[in-house]
């Protein structure tokens, strides 16, 4: 879709790099997506108790726990911000065991915002590797089955690379390494960023004025060869076109941040983007189609305009257009 005119047309993705100019510089998200999700147990350490006339009093204090794994943080590799279910009975202090023999243990050491908890697991020889043996992949709660072995490499982007994502970066799931290669052959740049995907991502709106809305950090990085690359393009006056809203994340943060132009180094992008916004790098956007009451949504009709978006929405839905993760998506340039 032109974003000056409002036209559209019908197209299939194969047709993607012809529809880049050859000064362009395009922008992916390398975040791979691991195993974050963890069935387990609870340990009966200091539980919440249950009254003995409860039907469930015999099972509360060993029952089962699902945790997702949302931010490792940088102070303390052992712990991590996670969401935990039954999050209500789950207090300070409560010791959690996954795998059968309790391979991975962790303690629930603080509550953290946006209803999380904080956890922290003690030391273990490899802890990636004992995560891809006892985690789950962490597909999307509209997806309505369980994970199987087959996702761990559906559920990526053929370009991922750095582990950290609780979902995939979705536009970068229709690339396969053909349509990578005719890009190259045109001779158009490329650089790569890396932003992990957490809560920010999928928080809905839940506020009556869309500026109290307050999102959840998202960390990111960008190397010096890509900030390189996308400052020449700035000073040169090329296009950026952004794979997916992540992207969008972390060059606007990172803009901000460096009044202008896109310094190297690894921050944590929470800037909320909605009709009104300054774009200062990014100049075209190929996207999925969203959830309603969404930020990505709104960050959407911020790059694209409110009518134009509303349009297309209409008019994928007509089409009987796919939407979501693994759905179709759109060009707006």
């Amino acid at each position: 879709m032109e974003k000056a005119s409002g036209r559209w047309q019908d197209r299939q993705f194969r047709e993607f790099p012809e529809l880049l100019r050859s000064d362009d510089l395009v922008v992916f998200n390398n975040t791979r997506v691991f195993p974050a999700r963890l069935y387990g147990r609870r340990s009966g350490v200091k539980a919440q108790r249950l009254s003995p006339r409860n039907p469930a009093y015999r099972d509360s204090l060993v029952g089962r726990v699902e945790v997702l794994l949302t931010a490792q943080l940088s102070t303390q590799p052992n712990e991590w911000e996670c969401l935990v279910r039954p999050g209500r009975k789950i207090g300070v202090g409560e010791r959690l065991l996954f795998g059968e023999a309790g391979e991975l243990q962790a303690e629930v050491v603080a509550r953290a915002g946006f209803g999380e908890r904080r956890i922290r697991f003690q030391p273990v020889q490899d802890f990636f590797a004992l995560l891809d043996h006892l985690g789950h992949v962490p597909l999307p709660p509209y997806i309505a089955r369980e994970d199987c072995a087959a996702d761990r490499e559906r559920y990526q982007t053929v370009y991922a690379r750095e582990r950290g994502s609780v979902a995939a970066p979705t536009a970068g799931l229709h690339f396969t390494p053909e349509i990578l290669a005719r890009i190259r052959e045109r001779g158009i740049e490329a650089a790569e960023i890396t932003l992990h995907v957490g809560l920010g991502t999928f928080q809905p709106l839940r506020v009556e004025r869309v500026e109290d809305h307050q999102l959840h950090a998202e960390p990111y990085s960008i190397s010096a060869d890509a900030a390189a690359a996308i400052n020449r393009a700035l000073r040169g006056s090329r296009r950026v076109v952004a794979v997916g809203t992540t992207t969008v994340r972390a060059l606007e943060h990172a803009a901000q941040a460096g009044s202008g132009t896109v310094p190297a180094g690894c921050a944590a992008a929470d800037v909320f983007i909605y009709p009104g916004f300054r774009f200062q790098v990014v100049n075209a956007l190929l996207t999925n189609f969203h959830l309603p009451q969404s930020s990505l949504l709104m960050l959407v009709s911020a790059f694209g305009g409110r009518e134009n978006v509303l349009r297309a929405y209409e008019h994928a839905v007509s089409q009987r257009y796919r939407f979501y993760s693994y759905g179709d998506c759109m060009f707006f340039e």
